[in-house]
């Protein structure tokens, strides 16, 4: 996110994002700043589509103009998060959905519909990118790999990037709205979500590691994600960290976390387990992540 420009008296200071500024942080940093006005906007130097939100939409990372919407060539389609792959229907058509992941028409040829997509250096990277028989045969589109919304007037909002989902008990969880979720909770001054394989187990359970205030309990804390998060989307394991790891565009680095996953002995940080039966959040030393591992634990 590059910060605000600098403006001269008279001047509207506007901050560009293209990472998807979630609503309570855009709200939050222009009251704390007086910023009057946010310009968001969502593009992809390859991509074949941009978005961009001038009315200051809270949340949303833009929108198709009315004016242009007759050419619009976005859509939103169904994924499957474990396989990352879309899914199709009977006839061998993908899904439309929200949220879905969002797909970009690539043009057919010279004056045709949708946008220019060259490719990488990288045939089989170009190959992953681009989705065929979409809707009818021989169309093609771009993937953007990022989950999105769109609202009745056609704002579109960034839910996650699609190698972030994962599923748990059934249901789809975005780790960006877990995260949101437990930002908001007293005493956190940091936070990453994330989904972590446990053995014998479908799909992924929820993880979270935290940066923590002195004001933060653990037991107000799980009080306050039952009122904010369904059961299959609350993380089952915690992770209390003295500070999270980012790369220089400020991005989170989930990399070691997620390798580590739940395991105490590779980790000196403080680790938690959502243990159903005791109804608390309970230290997870080596025995019990043996009992987990083996299942002797209910999830």
């Amino acid at each position: 996110m590059p910060p605000a420009a600098s403006g001269r008296p008279g001047h509207t200071l506007r901050l560009a994002c293209g990472n998807g500024l979630r609503s309570a942080v855009w709200r939050a940093f222009q009251s704390r700043f007086a910023i009057p006005r946010v310009l968001e906007y969502y593009a992809a130097t390859e991509g074949t589509f941009s978005l961009y939100n001038c009315e200051g939409r809270v949340g949303s990372i833009g929108r198709v103009p009315p004016f242009l919407s007759h050419g619009n060539s976005i859509a939103l389609v169904r994924c499957d998060p474990s396989s990352d792959a879309p899914a199709r229907d009977a006839g061998r058509r993908c899904i439309r959905c929200e949220p879905g992941e969002a797909i970009g028409r690539i043009a057919a040829g010279a004056g045709g519909a949708g946008g220019q997509f060259e490719g990488y250096a990288d045939r089989d990277a170009t190959r992953r990118k681009v989705l065929r028989d979409v809707f009818e045969p021989g169309d093609a589109w771009y993937r953007t790999g990022d989950l999105m919304s769109r609202d009745a007037q056609g704002f579109y909002y960034f839910v996650d990037r699609l190698g972030d989902t994962f599923r748990w008990k059934g249901e789809n969880v975005s780790t960006t709205e877990v995260a949101a979720a437990l930002a908001g909770c007293k005493g956190i001054i940091d936070v990453t979500a994330y989904g972590v394989p446990v053995p014998g187990t479908e799909g992924r359970a929820g993880m979270a590691a935290l940066v923590v205030g002195r004001e933060f309990d653990l037991e107000a804390f799980r009080g306050e994600l039952a009122g904010e998060l369904p059961d299959y989307a609350r993380p089952l394991f915690l992770r209390l960290v003295p500070a999270l790891e980012v790369t220089d565009t400020f991005k989170l680095k989930k990399q070691e976390l997620l390798a580590q996953g739940f395991d105490p002995s590779r980790t000196e940080d403080p680790l938690y387990f959502d243990s159903a039966l005791k109804g608390r959040y309970e230290t997870l030393e080596r025995e019990l992540y043996q009992r987990i591992v083996q299942g002797l634990e209910r999830l």
